[in-house]
């Protein structure tokens, strides 16, 4: 990689909220911008949280871990808060935060739907909402949000997941259409199984083992796979990628 390269890619003292951090793909891009320079505000229900903020790269009084629930009210806001007061600034947002209740359409009850979509749709945009407000006021800001493979594609038992993954889309290209203007850009990225806590559980068993035989690369994604993604669009490199959704899949929507 040359000088320029390794440039585009620093992160140096830039801020990052990344939600759902304490595991998975959250700690993973949680991990891979703090290598790359940023400060990291890790903000998750579970209090593993303040844990997984000390283990990054730069040291602990470095990061600030906010153990929340993005789905209660004034939560979203009083996070924001917190970040700009110890901050002073927001540059990256990664809305990763997310759940899989799994269930046939016909016995989905209305409050796994209401809660898949509170987590997965709602509590992004907001959040969205309130980073744009001041990326908007500063001029500049990169907007990462986790989509899925099951945004594109249907998968059987994920009718809200899916339904909620494909908004989150619809959302980021809006959002990529209404704020290019102000120096921000917006993208998904929507991964194939990953094997996080979740994906594991999502797909145990010979399920799993289906579905791996359905990806060209014949496994699922790492962590790392997804967070390295997201650094390079959270990056000044990906300055011209907006509005774009990112499937990283080993191939399997490709067919």
């Amino acid at each position: 990689m040359s000088l320029e390269a390794g440039y585009r890619f620093d992160l140096t003292d830039r801020v990052a909220i990344v939600t759902g951090a304490a595991s998975g793909i959250g700690l993973a891009t949680a991990e891979s911008l703090a290598a790359a320079g940023a400060r990291i505000a890790l903000l998750d229900i579970d209090p593993k949280v303040v844990e997984a903020a000390a283990t990054l790269p730069g040291g602990a009084g470095r990061h600030l871990p906010i153990v929340t629930d993005l789905v209660a009210a004034g939560a979203i806001d009083t996070a924001v808060r917190r970040v700009v007061d110890t901050h002073g600034r927001i540059d990256i947002l990664v809305n990763n935060a997310g759940l899989a209740l799994l269930e046939n359409a016909e016995s989905l009850s209305e409050a796994a739907w209401d809660k898949t979509m509170a987590l997965n749709l709602k509590a992004p945009f907001l959040l969205a909402q309130a980073v744009g407000k001041e990326m908007i006021r500063r001029g500049y800001g990169r907007i990462v949000n986790l989509a899925s493979q099951a945004s594109v594609i249907a998968l059987e038992r994920h009718v809200a997941y899916c339904a909620s993954k494909a908004a989150i889309v619809g959302m980021t290209k809006v959002l990529a259409l209404e704020w290019a203007k102000h120096g921000i850009t917006v993208n998904a990225v929507s991964p194939t199984v990953v094997e996080t806590e979740l994906g594991r559980k999502a797909w145990a068993g010979a399920v799993g083992e289906a579905m791996k035989a359905r990806i060209p690369v014949g496994r699922f994604a790492r962590p790392d796979e997804i967070g390295t993604l997201i650094l390079y669009l959270a990056s000044d490199a990906a300055a011209m990628v907006n509005g774009e959704n990112i499937v990283i899949d080993g191939g399997y929507t490709a067919q």
